[in-house]
């Protein structure tokens, strides 16, 4: 992303930012538009509201706390696409609209979801406000991140961190948009990865980050041994990951445990039961006269000391199983002893059991520590596992996929079918647009009757199997078939079955699909767990054995399904933002771009249909009575109450703020908006109505405050040059301004600062090189430091030839050495520095020392050093080979106020006239005759006599040493007006400026034009016809001017007038359209 502004149009474009403005719509046109913003590094695009988000696998430049700036309280159309500006508009609709918002983000295995979800809350957490309390929520939601991610992510083939389980995270916000709260809903944790791993693939993340991040001495504790040596480890003989640090991961997940609040000993006895877990694997069995035994009963000692249970009992327990039977209406209890299988299944139950009890643990950990009594608004959070293909497709993968068909269906029906059927609802005019609904999908897989889904046939199979159940997927297989066996997105194949999902076809192996949807754990297990001697691992088990079970025990599969329609009816009461995430490749390298994989993307993403109907469909769409309650603000007959019938208050609204026709139809309740700009309009217009009457209360307040500060400020910045140097008559009773550039409206030189950093002086100053020749730069001067910008022509490039602004100089408060001046009543001054010195001269010198002395105190804690000789020595910059050495100005009393300057050598002799004595002091009747005039900004004012006021050629510099100056061969203007001269004040504008902001703020702005300044004005004056050339002197206007004072006469960018008198200080009179008056001599050019 380029350093600019948006308003610069600096800014380079690479495709189409939204790709309902591409000139076609087909797979063809999207995937290259995609692939041509990749390539260029920008991995995302709009499709109107819904983020696309092509993972870069590197990392980007653009996720600084400089973009959080430029996309806080921004439109979506004004900044390039990103993840930020559809998260502060989720923030922002919360706050405005009052209610819940969610984010869905969904795509394959590793396209980036979960750092998608890491961006967002790390915006939420830097925009939101709050003290302390506030910020220990914002640190445990940023820290619950690694935490998660430690103990439910996994290397897997297709992606290095892969989420092996699925997350919705409500972040809880007060009314006044601070998070105060949360809560984490966790689904289907992959447990079955505790206990094996394909090839090339790894257990979770906590395993390795334990053995790699513990010290000697807990190695020792906990048995710590190398990754090959545990069986749960070696399966897949891959230990390590490229750019993965897990030594370093693992401290940050014990300070995650710490922030969040679990206590010291709880996190010991978590990293016991990781570490339990693993020596539990090396347990093996042999088999002995059918029946199980422990190969070796030296390797039950580790676990069972981990763990706080007796070796003994976990042998017994592993091997053998208590069984109740019934005979004759008695009841009695009879241990059966395991084989060989059957003891291994029970050890990798146990294993599998106490990871995922211990993963629910830590996110109702999570969960205590940001839990609110009573919930206000919220944002959600989706991060769940993609959609995923793997050579052999296990009971998880089916799990994962439908939960991702789930997530498809709501996308479908929010935003094509729903929206569609509103529009037919509300008899708006619509054009139906044909779409695949993956419906008949999700209810092959979960419908309950006419006919069963597969996973009721999958419940009812698991019903009737008794331990593991030898043959019972055949049967599931055979039942599969003849309940399913014709369903158009069902087949059979030799191993399992197939279903067509709206991501393509997926094969899945039947084989363990009935043992991982039963999930048992036998309450021998669980007892014998209950009797650990440590609280926090019993505690992991409560269940209640004593009570009598009754019905059926509860599946994974029935509880994937009831987590997954809960999930959907939340996301329904929410409404709903979209990220859809594309994988470029499966080598997980940037810059790589397989073609046909991400045309596959886009074209099961529906995106094509989705930007079909977004191209003919409404942005923004509201009933009329909030509609009405939201903007009645813009019009004195809607406001502050509306008699008429609430429709015709909506109409009334659109029409007085110039909507046009075409931009919004009218429903039988709801208003429909076309076009998001529209919106943006009449959200800015309510901004300013607001704004409006807020600043006619600031300014009676800012005029008393002025009126008290305005003598302090002349009086402190006349005792820097009190006693020490001679005054110019003219200035030593103005006002201060601060910014004589029109920062505000000055995007060039802006893009140096950051975005809220503050000005306390601007100015263009010439400043003087070793051969003592005069070169313009802007002097900014904020609390950071001193910015010196000059221009450049660009070498090469597509911009080669144009001149650019280039940040020739930072000074820091503490390389400054200190200030040199004359003592005559010159505007030259010397910046002492610790590589070299800096000869400047301007006209508001005073204003600039005064407000740098008090910034340099400010950061070093000690008074700047200001000297004042007519001798002044100052070392100029060592350039090339030749040595830097040292230049000498020498000032001379003369005649007149303007200084005459006359190189010579090394030496620099000015010649000045006498000013003010030096002990001259501000009047308090100079106070009030230049006050009245100065009140405002001249900020304010650069915007009103400032070209950018009005189109015009662009302007080609013959010099980059003449930037501020107008080419006086050329009638045509600079990039920005000049500064007003210093002999005589800046002007305030007249009393009833705020009158002039209510006509201000119904003007239209230009309407989906991205990055281009709002007019800020009702109408310009044509020129005036040609003029018979008169006998007296005349001049033409360089730039447009409003005059400020009763005084001084206005002029439009190239205005011919009659020049009356010219004066030094650079206040000139002339005569225009019969009004003599004054003007600033350099807003013109004498012809």
């Amino acid at each position: 992303m380029a350093k600019y502004h948006w308003q610069s149009q600096n800014v380079k474009h690479s495709g189409v930012d939204d790709m309902v403005l591409l000139s076609k719509i087909n797979e063809d046109a999207i995937v290259e538009n995609l692939k041509k913003r990749y390539m260029d590094d920008y991995i995302f695009t709009y499709i109107g509201p819904v983020l696309i988000s092509v993972n870069p696998f590197k990392q980007m430049p653009y996720f600084t706390d400089r973009e959080i700036e430029v996309y806080q309280g921004a439109a979506q159309y004004e900044n390039p696409p990103h993840i930020y500006a559809l998260t502060d508009n989720m923030y922002r609709n919360m706050m405005i609209d009052g209610e819940n918002q969610c984010v869905i983000i969904s795509g394959e295995s590793g396209a980036g979801k979960t750092v998608a979800a890491k961006y967002i809350m790390g915006y939420i957490s830097k925009v939101s406000g709050g003290g302390p309390k506030v910020q220990h929520v914002k640190d445990i939601i940023l820290q619950s991140n690694p935490l998660l991610e430690a103990f439910g992510n996994a290397k897997t083939i297709r992606n290095n961190n892969s989420s092996r389980f699925g997350k919705y995270f409500e972040i809880q916000f007060s009314r006044g948009g601070e998070p105060d709260g949360g809560k984490i809903s966790n689904f289907l944790l992959e447990k079955s990865r505790v206990v094996s791993q394909n090839e090339s693939e790894r257990n979770f993340h906590i395993y390795y980050q334990l053995i790699e991040g513990t010290n000697a001495q807990q190695k020792e504790c906990l048995g710590i041994m190398t990754p090959d040596y545990y069986c749960y480890l070696n399966q897949s003989g891959t230990y390590k990951v490229d750019g993965t640090n897990d030594s370093k991961d693992f401290r940050e997940t014990m300070e995650a445990m710490r922030v969040i609040g679990i206590p010291g000993e709880t996190q010991t006895q978590v990293l016991q039961i990781i570490a339990g877990i693993l020596h539990l694997g090396n347990i093996s069995f042999i088999e002995a006269g059918n029946y199980a035994q422990v190969e070796s009963a030296d390797l039950l000692a580790f676990p069972a000391y981990l763990l706080g249970i007796n070796p003994d009992r976990l042998q017994d327990k592993l091997t053998s199983r208590k069984m109740d039977s019934k005979w004759g209406g008695k009841s009695e209890s009879i241990n059966v002893t395991l084989n060989q299988e059957q003891a291994t299944y029970t050890r990798d139950a146990l294993a599998k059991t106490l990871y995922a009890r211990l993963f629910d643990y830590l996110v109702e950990a999570i969960n205590k520590a940001i839990q609110k009594p009573h919930e206000e608004f919220s944002i959600g959070v989706l991060d769940i596992y993609g959609f995923e293909i793997f050579q052999r497709n296990g009971f998880e993968q089916f799990c994962i996929n439908f939960v991702n068909e789930k997530l498809q269906q709501i996308f479908i029906e929010l935003t094509l079918k729903a929206e569609q059927e509103e529009y037919v609802q509300e008899g708006i005019r619509w054009t139906p647009i044909e779409y695949f609904n993956n419906k008949i999908v999700c209810d092959l897989i979960e419908n309950k009757l006419n006919p069963p889904g597969i996973m009721s046939v999958l419940d009812d199979v698991c019903a009737t199997m008794h331990a593991t159940g030898e043959g019972v997927d055949g049967t599931l297989l055979q039942k599969l078939q003849a309940a399913v066996g014709t369903h158009e997105h069902f087949n059979n194949w030799s191993s399992g079955f197939v279903i067509h999902h709206y991501a393509g076809k997926v094969s899945y192996d039947i084989n363990g699909f009935c043992e991982r949807n039963r999930d048992v754990l036998f309450p021998d297990l669980i007892e014998l767990m209950q009797s650990s001697e440590y609280k926090s691992i019993s505690s992991l088990f409560p269940e209640n054995l004593n009570t009598d079970k009754k019905g059926r025990p509860t599946t994974a599969g029935s509880k994937i399904k009831k987590q997954a329609n809960d999930l959907v009816n939340t996301l329904m009461k929410c409404t709903p933002h979209y990220i859809r995430c594309i994988k470029p490749n499966e080598t997980k390298r940037a810059r790589d771009w397989e073609e046909s994989r991400v045309r596959h993307q886009v074209e099961y993403l529906g995106l094509r249909e989705n930007i079909r109907v977004r191209r003919a469909g409404f942005a923004y769409r509201r009933v009329f009575n909030k509609f009405l309650m939201r903007y009645a603000i813009l019009t004195a007959e809607t406001w502050p109450c509306w008699k008429g019938p609430e429709q015709k208050g909506v109409l009334h609204i659109l029409k007085s703020v110039n909507v046009d026709n075409d931009q919004y139809q009218m429903g039988r309740t709801k208003v429909f908006v076309k076009n998001p700009e529209s919106l943006f309009l009449l959200e800015e217009m309510r901004e300013r109505k607001f704004d409006t009457f807020a600043r006619i209360i600031q300014k009676s307040w800012r005029r008393f405050i002025a009126r008290k500060k305005y003598e302090q400020m002349r009086e402190e910045a006349s005792d820097i040059l009190y006693n020490s140097k001679e005054r110019r008559k003219n200035s030593i009773n103005r006002n201060f301004v601060g910014d004589y550039l029109g920062l505000e409206h000055r995007p060039e030189l802006r893009q140096f600062l950051t975005k809220r950093e503050r000005i306390d002086f601007a100015d263009s100053v010439n400043k003087f090189d070793r051969r003592f020749k005069s070169i313009k730069r802007d002097l900014i001067l904020t609390p950071k430091g001193i910015y010196l910008i000059g221009r450049e022509k660009v070498k090469k490039g597509e911009e080669k030839g144009q001149i650019k602004e280039v940040l020739k100089r930072k000074l820091e408060f503490g390389s400054i050495n200190g200030v040199s001046l004359s003592t005559r009543q010159d505007d030259f001054f010397i910046l002492h520095e610790s590589q070299y010195d800096s000869l400047l001269e301007s006209n508001f010198k005073t204003e600039f020392l005064s407000l740098l002395s008090k910034r340099y105190e400010e950061v070093t804690r000690r008074k700047l050093t200001i000297s004042f000789t007519d001798r002044l020595e100052f070392r100029v910059k060592k350039e090339g080979w030749g040595g830097g050495g040292s230049r000498l100005v020498v000032f001379q009393r003369g005649q007149g106020d303007l200084a005459q300057l006359k190189p010579g050598g090394k030496t620099l002799s000015i010649t000045i006239g006498d000013g003010l004595p030096k002990s001259s002091k501000p009047s308090r009747k100079g106070a009030q005759q230049f006050g009245g005039r100065e009140r405002n900004n001249v900020s304010t004012r650069a915007h009103q006599n400032g070209a950018a006021k009005f189109n015009r050629p662009p302007v080609h510099r013959p010099s980059v040493t003449t930037y501020s100056t107008p080419h006086k061969q050329s009638w045509q203007p600079s990039s920005a007006p000049p500064k007003l001269g210093t002999q005589r004040a800046p002007r305030a504008p007249a009393h009833n400026q705020h009158n002039q902001g209510n006509m201000d703020f119904l003007n239209v702005p230009d309407e989906g034009m991205s990055g281009k300044q709002r007019k800020r004005s009702i109408s310009h004056r044509p020129p005036p016809p040609p003029q018979p050339r008169p006998q007296k002197p005349r001049c033409r206007a360089l730039y447009q001017y409003t005059g400020q004072d009763t005084d001084e006469i206005s002029f439009e960018y190239n205005d011919v007038f009659e020049l009356i008198k010219e004066d030094p200080s650079g206040w000139w009179t002339g005569k225009i359209r019969g009004k003599e008056g004054l003007f600033p001599g350099n807003y013109v050019e004498k012809i």
